[in-house]
């Protein structure tokens, strides 16, 4: 009875365009992600590093786009020289960027590949449909639905 309960609650998630998906193709919050993979310590880790890197490299990269950005308006209404320090700042924000935004999808894909790995070990041959609870006169039983 507990394995029934343990495949019918599982759910095999899947990483698309950024956004984590169950089962029925429904966005889950990272909150929800985080509580799924809490279990596993490892799996949970490297999410959250997946995360750290997107939240980083999207930092350095909007960094980027407010020093040239700046720097653009300076040159133009000013009477400075355009690309100063400012811009090349920006330029190795950007550099510094890139690594660390193409790590992030492969952690986090890491992560949900290792949730999905675990969920195949308590996987039945079969797929329920629903279990009930029935009572009658008769007594109480159990239905359930392949």
């Amino acid at each position: 009875m507990l394995m029934v309960t343990l495949v019918t609650f599982s759910q095999q998630l899947t990483y698309k365009n950024g956004r984590i998906l169950n089962d029925q193709n429904k966005k889950l919050s990272n909150a929800e992600v985080k509580t799924l993979l809490a279990p596993n310590s490892e799996l949970l880790a490297q999410y959250n590093a997946g995360k750290t890197k997107s939240s980083v490299g999207g930092f350095l990269l909007g960094f980027w786009l407010g020093f040239i950005a700046a720097d653009l308006v300076t040159g133009a209404t000013q009477d400075k020289v355009y690309p100063s320090a400012f811009t090349y700042v920006g330029i190795a924000s950007t550099i510094i960027s890139i690594p660390v935004m193409l790590g992030r999808t492969k952690k986090i894909k890491s992560a949900i590949d290792g949730y999905n790995q675990s969920l195949q070990v308590n996987k039945l041959g079969f797929n329920l449909e629903k279990i009930s609870i029935i009572s009658n006169r008769n007594g109480i039983g159990l239905k359930v639905k392949f």
